[in-house]
């Protein structure tokens, strides 16, 4: 009798346990029923913006680091045609200069040299002319022949050309008669190099340049290609480019140039980006970071990067039903570039998901 009790006992605990899980499951299946159905409030709907799933070209993406530099083609190194003293020195780094404005003025013996051959080169065309309407006159009286004449006119052509060639010399030297050279801006730019103080003495052998100026509105960035990736870069590939001066501005350009020689210490290829700097914003130096997109020939399903939520090391999507109902579903993920993600599965064309506040109704539905 006492064993009878004891297998009633266990059978009737048996039972209990299997009606607690099956009520147990129904009741997870009944909330997750109801966490599938949850209603978005008018209120909100309103507010979302709900886009069609479509296909477009697929691009792909490739991030590259470089550094910003100098157009130099709109770059000039100034260096002193005459030696001499440095007297006065009137622009610092980093002023900007308008084109003819005096940089420096140099004390120099060769200025004054100039000079003296100019007043000696006045001199004689003044004899010359002299002397040429004295044998005219002499000429006309009888007095000197043709060839005397001819003689005196070959020394005044000779005395204009040594004129006029000391002149071209002086102007190109400054023009200036009171042994000065005047260092003059020959572009409006930056002064991004200054290698020149007052009472330096400037020697004409001496290679090394006075000032350096730029025409910083337009600048290149100089960005670093590894062999993986050199059969991703092609010449006229958009660029976007960001710095951490920056980080939530975009500047926009294309690949210029590629080197097409790797550099043997780091075996990268350099290639360069023109980027428009009205504003001066990028300065030569910086550090960037430079984003290559190459459209393919290829088609995907393409998605506003807004609309994914991650969690638990996936991709989710908010899949819009109607009626204020929204289903999670999971998506795989073949890249993001800006504000634009291509999803290689989970979604169709035609479907509708929610592009904006999809963590906030992710976390509703979850909850």
């Amino acid at each position: 009798m006492k064993n009878i009790n004891n297998k009633w006992i266990v059978s009737a605990f048996f039972i209990a346990v299997s009606i607690c899980s099956i009520t147990a499951c129904k009741e997870e299946s009944v909330k997750k029923e109801e966490r599938q159905q949850y209603v978005i409030p008018d209120s909100l709907l309103k507010t979302l913006k709900i886009d069609t799933v479509q296909k477009c070209p697929l691009v792909d993406a490739l991030t590259l680091t470089g550094t910003v530099d100098f157009n130099q083609d709109k770059q000039v190194n100034v260096y002193p045609l005459v030696s001499g003293n440095v007297e006065d020195v009137k622009v610092q780094l980093g002023d900007y200069v308008q084109k003819g404005q005096i940089l420096a003025v140099i004390k120099s013996s060769e200025m004054a040299g100039y000079s003296n051959s100019l007043v000696n080169a006045e001199t004689n065309l003044a004899v010359a002319k002299k002397n040429l309407d004295a044998q005219r006159d002499l000429f006309k009286s009888g007095l000197a022949s043709q060839l005397d004449v001819n003689a005196a006119e070959a020394a005044y052509q000779q005395a204009v050309a040594q004129l006029e060639m000391v002149n071209r010399v002086l102007k190109i030297n400054g023009n200036n008669t009171q042994g000065n050279y005047v260092i003059k801006a020959p572009i409006s730019g930056f002064i991004v190099q200054k290698n020149v103080t007052n009472n330096t003495a400037i020697r004409t052998d001496n290679s090394s340049n006075l000032f350096t100026i730029s025409d910083l509105k337009d600048v290149w960035i100089y960005a670093n290609v590894y062999e993986s990736n050199i059969s991703k870069i092609h010449l006229g590939n958009p660029v976007d480019v960001t710095t951490i001066s920056y980080p939530n501005r975009i500047f926009k350009g294309r690949v210029d140039k590629m080197m097409n020689v790797l550099d043997p210490t780091n075996k990268v290829m350099k290639v360069k980006v023109v980027l428009p700097n009205n504003d001066y914003a990028l300065k030569p130096q910086m550090f960037a970071s430079i984003l290559v997109t190459n459209k393919e020939n290829k088609q995907s399903i393409c998605i506003s990067s807004k609309a994914l939520v991650f969690d638990n090391s996936r991709y989710y999507v908010l899949k819009y039903q109607g009626n204020g109902v929204a289903v999670i579903t999971p998506v795989e993920v073949i890249n993001t570039i800006g504000d634009k993600t291509y999803i290689a599965s989970g979604i169709d064309v035609g479907d509708r998901i929610i592009a904006s506040q999809a963590l906030l109704i992710y976390d509703t539905l979850n909850n």
